[in-house]
């Protein structure tokens, strides 16, 4: 998955990179409509939720409990030294994958306000009670893995697919090459890898050296790239039937899969093509 350089043409397995990162930082809702936190010299009513998009990676989830909170940039990032969040032995304390998105009040149960500790702590419940269950369980155990390999393989599929339509087909790229003993060359692990989200990926950021470099290292990131929802847990343990190999978005709605590589680089050129058309479209 190579993107435009100007000394060769462009071959690319994947898109997606997920731009919707919602720049700003946090999503804070009032009751029932979002409220920013930006001050316009008015006085606003103060946000009572907290909501996480899917797909935000840890940091932006840290990011957005800070501004909620109006803390120092960085608090609740430093809060998860004083947390047993109890989370899967595989994820060597790390939470990213299992802070769950969805909208958490800004006040606990006791009248006082939330704290980092407490948003983390019900994130990271909700995850385990949405990924714990039997049916989770057996769909992983049904495709030669564990959960956390599943809640791995759907952040990159929450990161990848197009839509939700696309999600299934997503995953069963990833089986198919995962099964096939090829790198899964995947844009989404070398943005992680980066700290950024872009549509462009060049020749040289596919030669960085990390362990999400999914072009240079075979098999599963070390860790879940985003943390997803329900849809993309679902395809991951559910992947659609088909011997996809490769898959480009062209524009949105517009998902190519192929299992054959000549076509595949007729979508890339075809791809490439809208990316000329609609400058900034990649950024």
């Amino acid at each position: 998955m190579y993107l435009n350089t100007p000394s060769r043409s462009t071959i690319r397995l994947t898109r997606r990179g997920r731009i919707a990162l919602i720049a700003a930082g946090a999503v804070v809702a009032g009751t029932a409509v979002a409220v920013p936190l930006l001050s316009t010299g008015e006085e606003k009513a103060k946000p009572t939720s907290l909501v996480i998009p899917e797909g935000w990676r840890a940091s932006q989830v840290y990011d957005a409990v800070d501004k909620a909170l109006a803390l120092p940039g960085g608090a609740t990032k430093k809060s998860l030294r004083k947390l047993d969040l109890k989370l899967p032995n595989d994820a060597d304390g790390n939470p990213e994958g299992y802070l769950f998105p969805a909208t958490y009040p800004l006040e606990q149960k006791d009248g006082k306000k939330a704290t980092p500790e407490s948003l983390l702590s019900a994130m990271v419940d909700t995850a385990k009670k949405k990924f714990g269950g039997a049916p989770i369980a057996a769909g992983a155990q049904r495709n030669a893995m564990n959960v956390y390999q599943a809640v791995t393989i759907a952040s990159i599929v929450q990161a990848e697919a197009g839509g939700r339509a696309d999600m299934s087909k997503v995953a069963r790229v990833v089986f198919n090459r995962l099964e096939r003993g090829m790198p899964l060359q995947m844009d989404s692990t070398i943005n992680y890898a980066l700290g950024r989200s872009t549509l462009r990926t060049t020749e040289a950021d596919t030669r960085i050296e990390s362990p999400y470099n999914s072009y240079q290292r075979m098999g599963l990131p070390p860790t879940p790239i985003a943390n997803p929802g329900d849809e993309a847990m679902r395809a991951a343990i559910n992947p659609a039937a088909g011997d996809w190999l490769y898959f480009v978005t062209v524009k949105p709605g517009d998902t190519r899969f192929t299992a054959d590589y000549a076509e595949h680089q007729r979508n890339v050129a075809a791809f490439n093509a809208q990316q000329k058309a609609s400058p900034g479209a990649g950024k």
